[in-house]
């Protein structure tokens, strides 16, 4: 399956290949951009128990994203 295929299988039904909103942020197939574009399609669809758990991750991710400020102190 292509990668861009598989972006898109997983971004329309990410519960079906993840367990938990963690596993996407170590999921090496995919860079962090890509690893939001998940987490952000699945908490569109969340249930407000998993919401949380999404909204963890995403914020992990995007402290990936953004650069270190500290590295000039």
């Amino acid at each position: 399956m292509a990668k861009k295929k598989l972006l898109e299988d997983i971004k329309a039904h990410p519960g079906r290949f993840y367990r938990m909103p963690g596993d996407v942020a170590r999921d090496r197939r995919f860079d962090d951009s890509e690893r939001l574009e998940i987490l952000e399609a699945w908490a569109r669809d969340a249930d407000a128990a998993r919401l949380g758990q999404i909204e963890e991750a995403i914020a992990d991710v995007r402290r990936r994203l953004t650069p270190n400020n500290h590295a000039a102190e």
